[in-house]
């Protein structure tokens, strides 16, 4: 089913909206880069949180779920559930810590910690990397997602989806800056959470999948429905389960899961009100995303296992989509040709909506470090804020014939999911560590990247015959390894340096007792406040327990569980009980 007159009439209205929202806010944009890439730092927990989840709701997201649901089963999403505990530990730990800094992007960040020519290499080259090859492959992923939704659902070439709906992307978001991005995040969630609800209520009771009760009872579902797999055979629970919580979470760097914080989580908390509020936003965020939001899609995907059981199932109906896009990812999108008139035009500009947010927010950070932490610091130094907002709107226009472009060369959500973990393995650890041990510095961070990048292209290019979390572990256990020993054998950071930091940051743990001692010596006093250390990470574990069963009582109450579903939702109730008192017990500046 093909879009009726109504359907586009919602899409068009919603188009119509976020161009609007763009022109209203451009003028305050323009003052300033503060005002362009953090909003005036003046942003609500609420609004962050929101367009964070907004955000990490890419048009790919859905079809990167159904692909794992039809492939390893629910049990499949361990891939990405994983990340819950690199993101609470940014909750607890990290989100004062970014806030406290007052840095402009996460890459400023290196000049405050390092020192010397190395942090002004690492700054620049990060700038570079993230702003021009990690942000155009998310890009990339995402438009892949747009590119098949519109072949399938809108009946239009790829090519022309993304000139639509980029270009619109495009316009508010070279106008409006950050705040046009959150304040249309917050309409794009609410949209998508509507839609992919109620799409879900509609194509379970569909006529060609009977029911609830039906779909859960189907033998092709039924072995597809399980939160944890198979233990019985290693070949199955260590890739899905096993490499994901001991080794994927910490060791890769993804985005919207970056371990220690980093990219567009880092710049929403550095636009908060206060550390407060920061760290408000991203424990909404962490909720939503993972406990509130995925079931809708892991229903429709196991729908899909009914209504296009095989990939011949989908070329059949749709022989217009090109084969080299041809994968389980695509089921989602097929499933919402079964939508009616209105509630797919709804659908539509929800998954729209949902392509815009995500393009939106990657085209601001990666402006924001291709101007701030490379135009400005290497190319013109005094350049006024004027120069600066028109080099921010030129790289933003610029980054985007790059990201859309890539999106029209993949072929496959798994393909970017698995090349973006490859990419990072190995370097998360040391994001965690820097913030609590002094001896890490710029030349252990430059070469954990190299050696990331260059086993990562090994992997890639070269035929070894592993799958891929073996090439995950292997290249996270290399990395991690050399830049540990590394940071023994490479110059630390000068003192004068290490004891600015601490002052201002006033980091845990007894990773800088060495520098305190040291600064005494010199005649310096660094007041050492009683940490809280031991009670963030308490918290830490009882918010990734609330939570996941938060998540697994809302699977088993829709499986028809009860009373596995009731000890859940007691303990989700209680962990939120236990994060409640200790919120008012975190101290914050």
């Amino acid at each position: 089913m093909q879009l009726a007159t109504l359907d586009w009439v919602i899409v068009g209205a919603y188009f119509l909206f976020v161009l609007i929202v763009g022109l209203v806010v451009s003028r305050k944009a323009g003052d300033n880069v503060s005002e362009f890439f953090l909003s005036g730092r003046n942003m609500p927990w609420w609004l962050l949180g929101v367009s964070m989840v907004a955000t990490t709701f890419s048009a790919d997201t859905p079809n990167l779920v159904t692909g794992l649901v039809r492939v390893d089963g629910v049990a499949g999403n361990w891939a990405w559930w994983a990340f819950l505990l690199t993101g609470m530990l940014t909750v607890f730990v990290f989100a004062k810590l970014w806030r406290r800094s007052m840095v402009l992007t996460d890459v400023e960040f290196y000049e405050l910690r390092y020192s010397g020519k190395a942090a002004a290499f690492l700054r620049g080259f990060r700038a570079l990397y993230l702003g021009l090859v990690f942000n155009v492959v998310v890009m990339g992923a995402v438009s892949l997602a747009a590119i098949k939704f519109g072949e399938i659902v809108l009946g239009l070439p790829g090519w022309l989806t993304l000139l639509i709906a980029g270009s619109i992307t495009l316009a508010y978001s070279t106008f409006g800056g950050l705040k046009a991005v959150v304040i249309t995040d917050f309409v794009q969630f609410i949209l998508a959470m509507i839609g992919s609800i109620w799409a879900c209520i509609y194509l379970v009771n569909h006529e060609r999948v009977g029911g609830l009760s039906k779909l859960l009872s189907d033998e092709r579902v039924l072995e597809k429905t399980q939160l944890l797999p198979d233990f019985s055979d290693p070949s199955v629970w260590v890739p899905i389960l096993l490499v994901p919580l001991a080794v994927q979470w910490w060791a890769s760097y993804y985005p919207g899961a970056e371990p220690g914080g980093g990219g567009y989580i880092a710049q929403r908390m550095f636009s908060a009100k206060n550390e407060r509020n920061a760290i408000g936003a991203t424990l909404f965020f962490n909720i939503a995303h993972y406990s509130l939001r995925p079931w809708p899609w892991i229903l429709i995907a196991l729908a899909s296992i009914v209504v296009f059981p095989e990939l011949t199932d989908i070329q059949r109906v749709f022989p217009a989509l090109s084969a080299d896009k041809l994968g389980d990812d695509v089921a989602y999108p097929a499933m919402l040709t079964l939508l009616p008139v209105g509630l797919l035009g709804l659908v539509a500009a929800s998954l729209i909506a949902a392509f815009m947010s995500t393009i939106s927010t990657q085209l601001n950070l990666g402006a924001s470090y291709l101007v701030n932490d490379f135009y400005q610091r290497f190319i013109n130094p005094n350049a006024t804020q004027r120069q600066l907002i028109w080099a921010a709107r030129l790289v933003t226009v610029f980054s985007a014939f790059l990201g859309l472009g890539l999106g029209l060369l993949l072929t496959d959500a798994s393909q970017a999911f698995d090349l973006l973990l490859l990419l990072g393995a190995g370097t998360g650890l040391i994001y965690i560590l820097r913030w609590f041990w002094w001896r890490i510095n710029a030349m252990t961070e430059i070469i954990a990247m190299i050696v990331s990048l260059i086993i990562a292209s090994f992997f890639t290019f070269a035929e070894h015959g592993l799958e891929s979390w073996q090439t995950i572990v292997i290249g996270s256990l290399l990395t991690t390894i050399i830049w540990i020993v590394s940071a023994f054998l490479t110059r630390p950071t000068d003192d004068e340096t290490l004891i600015n930091f601490y002052r201002k940051i006033k980091p845990g743990g007894k990773g800088w007792n060495a520098v305190i001692t040291k600064a005494k010596a010199e005649g310096v006093v660094l007041e050492k406040e009683p940490g809280q250390l031991p009670l963030e990470l308490l918290c830490v574990l009882i918010g990734s327990i609330t939570v996941y069963t938060a998540l697994f009582s809302t699977g088993n109450w829709i499986y028809g569980n009860s009373g596995l579903a009731s000890i859940f939702t007691v303990v989700a109730i209680a962990g939120g009980a236990f994060l409640f008192w200790a919120w008012k017990r975190l101290r914050t500046e």
